[in-house]
């Protein structure tokens, strides 16, 4: 396994994650553990900080959907990047940690009025709208409030990105965006402008998740750009903002070749000033909404090694005490992984076997093919970069209780999340009276 961050293998052979011992910390608050290496978060957003913000004056803006918990929250502000929520839940975090409401931008293809009233009371910063009918819902709440929203609207560019089907984005044919192709942007920009209760300040696109080509986001910036001037032309309104989503790929395994963020910048900067120059129009700021190369490689998950099958000639069959549950992404997108033996992190692998988690589910697998030092019930299994799309993804398939998770830094571990409890599982389930024991009891005493 690669080793990321503050991971290190101590003089036990036992991995260290933010100074602690990953086997220790299995110990003390149990498996499967989602771990976050503090120091590696706040270094990802402090090289995007650097490359954006410092060096070309523009925004980063944290994509909440992939880790976020109260003290992630609290993180991301401290680091002085804005904040992408997609639901009142997640604004609702925001808001309950304390973060800057004008540093948040509010984005989601399906928000209710009710989300869209929040977002207006609380004053977000930005409103990234997605469709027609938002713009006329948004419009109707702010007038109601008589209030002011400043809006983004987002766009689908015809651009598609190198990746999983489904984390592609930018396409004509997806759910999200106002298509410049068929004139639902331009539409859309013209109702913007003639609203009483919106200020249009930019544009949005996102062309996918997990990309590696640099020359895709700059492509997708000269589609942009070549739109602005269309609307330049047409309305004499130019984009003081131009936010082009998030998406850069992180190492997972062997193949992955993640680019420097800094060159990322560049590139999309350098795309943007020449077309800008170009069309005559201002050069807007530039903003972006990393999220899994901020988290990503930040995170790993322990687990408890269980079952062991030995199929001869076919396959070993590694069992853990997690599974789908806290890491769907193998299940939805084919996801590749690597992992150690946290206890015997610096041996030497010995055979080839496939991580299994304990799901009644056939696709419940976490890693097929993987070389591993002969492993026994009790070992400790560290899977790397599970900081994105994990957690947040969870769910209580099989009544499975979610993991806890804690922060790493210097030699201290702090939990974040609690694990949940059974009780916590039935904690919203009810028995409607005609379903009370007693009366199940008479039933059955009739028979």
């Amino acid at each position: 396994m690669k080793l990321h961050g503050t991971m290190r293998v101590n003089g036990r052979g036992y991995l260290e994650i933010g100074g602690c011992d990953a086997v220790e910390l299995a110990s003390r608050f149990g498996t499967p553990l989602y771990v976050v290496d503090e120091q590696l978060f706040r270094e990802n957003c402090r090289a995007y900080y650097r490359a954006f913000t410092e060096r070309h004056g523009g925004q980063v803006i944290y994509a909440a959907k992939t880790l976020f918990t109260l003290a992630v929250s609290r993180l991301v502000e401290e680091e002085g990047l804005g904040l992408d929520v997609v639901s009142g839940g997640e604004l609702y975090t925001a808001q309950e940690a304390g973060f800057p409401m004008s540093r948040v931008y509010f984005h989601g293809n399906n928000k209710s009025p009710q989300e869209l009233r929040l977002a207006l009371e609380w004053r977000v910063g930005r409103i990234v709208v997605d469709n027609l009918y938002e713009l006329e819902l948004l419009e109707r709440l702010a007038g109601e409030l008589h209030v002011r929203a400043g809006v983004i609207l987002r766009l689908t560019p015809g651009v598609e990105a190198h990746t999983h089907e489904y984390v592609k984005t930018g396409q004509i044919d997806s759910k999200f965006g106002l298509v410049i192709e068929n004139g639902q942007a331009l539409e859309g920009i013209k109702r913007a402008l003639a609203s009483k209760h919106l200020v249009l300040h930019g544009l949005h696109c996102h062309i996918g998740s997990q990309v590696f080509e640099l020359e895709s986001y700059a492509h997708a910036v000269n589609v942009m750009m070549d739109f602005a001037a269309l609307v330049h032309r047409e309305t004499g309104w130019a984009p003081a903002e131009l936010d082009m989503g998030g998406g850069l790929g992180i190492y997972y395994a062997a193949g992955d070749e993640p680019r420097p963020v800094e060159e990322y910048a560049d590139v999309m900067m350098q795309a943007l000033t020449e077309r800008a120059v170009a069309h005559h129009l201002p050069v807007p700021r530039l903003l972006v909404e990393p999220g899994r190369s901020i988290s990503g490689p930040a995170g790993t998950t322990l687990y408890t090694v269980g079952a062991i099958k030995d199929i001869p000639g076919v396959r070993k069959y590694v069992a853990v005490d997690g599974g789908m549950g806290d890491n769907p992404r193998l299940a939805l997108y084919q996801a590749r992984y690597e992992a150690c033996l946290a206890n015997r992190a610096g041996a030497a692998p010995e055979e080839v076997v496939s991580v299994a988690g304990k799901c009644c589910e056939s696709g419940d697998m976490l890693i097929w093919d993987i070389r591993l030092p002969r492993a026994v019930p009790g070992d400790i299994l560290a899977v790397s970069c599970t900081g994105a799309y994990n957690y947040t993804m969870s769910m209580n398939y099989n009544r499975l209780p979610r993991p806890a998770m804690v922060l790493a830094a210097d030699g201290r571990a702090d939990l974040i999340v609690e694990r949940e409890t059974y009780s916590d599982l039935l904690r919203n389930d009810l028995i409607p009276a005609r379903l009370r024991r007693e009366r199940r009891l008479n039933v059955a005493s009739v028979r």
